[in-house]
């Protein structure tokens, strides 16, 4: 765990370069126009550049990152900062300066658009938010660093811009020896090529433990894109113990699941109406009724968290807890390596079984194929019932303390597991085939609302020998060659990896769960940044300066420059503890309930901006008032509405299409930061500083009604859970305008 957060904190450097930068051009550019005589229009295009060149390179970060990896583009972003610290250093020039404000956005365009992607790859669901907003503490630190030289600087006899702006070069380089000496890969993206031997050791790394056989599966489960989901319901008990050629004790409703190591396997009942999430699903199209333009995604992601624990946690939820629950019966063994690097060098017969391939880039062979070797030999000829498979070993309720944490969960109280089904066609021959299971525990320990539920079979059990379950029942990702040499698997398993080169990849944007995925995600960038911040923030001296701040320190023989960067220094300062507290709250509140909180609050605060500048009372207290709300407004802003965006449109689009997303939703965010930058010192002159800020309050109140009617809750959920959540409710969604 202290891995995963150690690798986020090196990675959120590049966010701190960019708060370095923010400020640094804030404080410089007063510099800069006075001694080389630039225009408003031109001022206004020294401070964008730096976005222009952001949203140019967004274009294609997120592509390229899906081809290269996470790994190499923050390499490239320290390397692009570093020369453009170098560059701003010495130029003699408005159009040399034009030129490293432009390499510099680049820098700026990979590191904040790729460090949450990267995050989020590597981070543990439980604390995924939390690690997710040290980009935003690192960005508010560097801007407070920056501020204080500024400041300092300023109280020289001639402050040097050129020095002011060459300094980034400094931070960039310890960014840049981190990026190629610590920084891993992203399991993920190494799932995605094939290479499973690395993605197993950056694993190992994240999370301090050996055995990431749960994870692992996870994340080759997770290159689909969220198809046709369903949401069904389980009472789920340990499975019964059988001998070879022995029929199935359960009734012929029972079905059994495997989990991702071998010898893990349950029964499972299907039922109807003990889950929050099935009720959730059920009374989807009620919901849209009473509240047409409620998203069924926001009620269903909201049921789910209704049975979590009021923190995060890395124990599994399921009595006694998934840990015991999914834990073999005999004492765990370290198994042999199943990837396909390991296969291969076993030996030729291994090779000459997976057709001869070089299989260090190639998903064709399973993942679990160690695993799904010893489920053949253990599986009982199908009997006559033909629902039950069986194996030697079985999983058990009842082993365990409760206070281990299972290896084989994949986070939030969620269980990945899968299903066998098997029937009689047309043609008399049986057909079968895989069903992937996302299980999470619904109600407590063989309880719902206080009612006992019987097992299958009509007994009823000692208490904590079952659980309550609701299940994401998709087709799987995985695939051995041989089960589909034993069963006869149609079409519909092949693997992701082998469709992926038959069509572009725009394709998948068709897919409704990744189209309602990117609504989200550029509905949310879009209103934050005409929300203003940026612009505020690249403009905090002037507005502070135009706003009066120089009455309150007069005796301080402060000159306005001066005064108005030690406010914003001071404002910055009180930023990080604001977004200290927004991490902590990350994971146990949840974005969403954290955005609706703390919206209200910048609204309040810009409505009291506007009345000071409209209404005078007094000079020192309509200064006074001015920066005061300047000051909430940033704090308050950092704490919430800063870093989720960024933390949503990192989580909720499945692996395969995240980089061209994400670089869709940021070319989105950098557009509107170009827009708003650009506009704010033309808006200054045209309308004031109550007008522009009565703007962002109308935006702020926007942006709340878009996240109570659109937002899901995503917190403490894996990534590849949150993707089918979207695929079912972008179905509900279709069948509900259909009515």
């Amino acid at each position: 765990m202290n891995g995963a957060v150690l690798v986020a904190v090196a990675a959120a450097i590049g966010n701190f370069l960019q708060g370095w930068d923010n400020a640094t051009i804030a404080g410089a550019i007063v510099y800069i126009t006075d001694d080389l005589d630039l225009q408003t229009t031109v001022e206004g295009l020294v401070v964008a550049m730096s976005l222009i060149g952001a949203t140019v390179i967004t274009t294609f970060s997120g592509p390229v990152s899906d081809w290269l990896g996470r790994r190499p583009m923050l390499i490239i972003s320290s390397v692009l900062y570093f020369i453009s610290g170098l560059v701003m250093l010495w130029s003699p020039n408005v159009y040399v300066l034009l030129l490293a404000r432009l390499l510099d956005g680049f820098g700026i365009g990979l590191a904040v658009t790729l460090a949450p992607v990267y995050i989020s790859e590597t981070a543990p669901p439980e604390i995924r938010g939390r690690l997710n907003t040290l980009p935003q503490f690192t960005g508010s630190g560097g801007m407070f660093l920056s501020y204080c030289m500024v400041f300092g600087m300023s109280l020289t006899t001639s402050p040097s811009w050129r020095m002011m702006l060459g300094i980034l070069s400094i931070p960039s380089f310890l960014y840049f020896v981190l990026a190629v000496f610590y920084l891993p890969e992203s399991p993920r993206w190494l799932v995605s090529k094939g290479k499973m031997t690395q993605a197993e050791k950056v694993l190992q790394r994240l999370r301090g433990r050996e055995d990431v056989s749960g994870e692992m599966a996870l994340l080759v489960e997770g290159l689909g894109l969220g198809g046709e989901t369903s949401i069904e319901e389980y009472i789920i008990g340990p499975a019964d113990e059988l001998a070879d050629g022995q029929e199935p004790t359960a009734d012929k409703d029972t079905v059994r699941l495997y989990g991702p190591e071998e010898g893990l396997q349950w029964d499972a009942k299907p039922v109807t109406g003990l889950s929050s999430l099935g009720l959730a699903s059920r009374q989807g199209s009620m919901v849209n009724q009473s509240m047409p333009l409620m998203d069924p995604l926001v009620t269903l992601f909201g049921s789910v968290h209704e049975n979590l624990p009021e923190s995060g946690s890395t124990r599994s939820m399921l009595f006694p807890n998934f840990g015991s629950m999914f834990s073999t019966a005999e004492p765990p063994v370290k198994t042999d390596r199943w990837d396909e690097e390991s296969q291969h060098r076993e030996g030729e017969e291994y090779m000459s079984e997976a057709g001869g391939e070089d299989s260090d880039d190639n998903l064709h062979s399973p993942l679990i194929s160690r695993q799904t070797t010893s489920l053949e030999k253990d599986m009982v000829a199908p009997t006559s019932h033909g629902s039950v498979l069986s194996m030697r070993h079985h999983s058990s309720l009842m082993q365990g303390t409760g206070e281990t944490v299972s290896s084989t969960g994949i986070g939030g109280g969620w269980q990945l597991a899968w299903q066998w089904t098997e029937r009689e066609g047309e043609d008399g021959k049986k057909e079968g085939g895989f069903k992937r299971i996302y299980l999470h525990q619904e109600g407590g320990p063989g309880t719902r609302r206080g009612s006992l539920v019987s097992l299958p079979g009509g007994d009823v059990p000692a208490e904590g020998e079952y659980i309550q379950a609701a299940a994401l029942v998709s087709q799987p990702a995985l695939y051995t060659k041989e089960l589909m040499e034993q069963h006869p698997v149609g079409p519909a398993m092949v693997h992701p990896a082998e469709t992926a080169s038959k069509g572009p990849i725009w394709a998948a944007l068709r897919q409704p769960g990744v189209k309602r995925a990117l609504f989200v995600g550029i509905g949310i960038q879009l209103l934050q940044q005409f929300s203003g911040i940026n612009g505020v923030l690249y403009y905090t001296p002037q507005i502070l300066e135009d706003a009066g701040v120089e009455v309150l320190l007069a005796d301080l023989g402060l000159t306005s420059e001066s005064a108005s960067f030690l406010i914003s220094a001071f404002t910055t300062l009180l930023m990080l503890p604001c977004i200290i507290l927004g991490m902590r709250l990350m994971d146990s509140a949840g974005r969403r309930k954290l955005l609706l909180t703390t919206i209200p609050v910048l609204v309040v605060s810009l409505i009291i901006l506007v009345f000071s500048q409209l209404v005078t009372i007094s000079t020192v207290v309509n200064a006074a008032l001015s920066t005061a709300c300047v000051v909430i407004y940033f704090c308050v802003f950092v704490t919430a509405y800063g870093p989720i965006p960024n933390i949503l449109c990192s989580e909720i689009f499945p692996t395969r299409v995240r980089g061209l997303c994400i670089a869709i939703c940021a070319l989105v965010y950098w557009i509107s930061d170009i827009i708003v930058t650009y506009t704010l010192p033309v808006l200054l002159e045209v309308i004031g500083l109550g007008g522009i800020f009565g703007i962002y309050a109308v935006v702020c109140v926007i942006s709340w009604i878009f996240i109570y009617l659109k937002v899901p809750e995503t917190k403490g959920m894996p990534l590849e859970v949150i993707t089918e959540m979207f695929a079912v409710g972008a179905s509900q969604a279709a069948a509900a305008k259909s009515k």
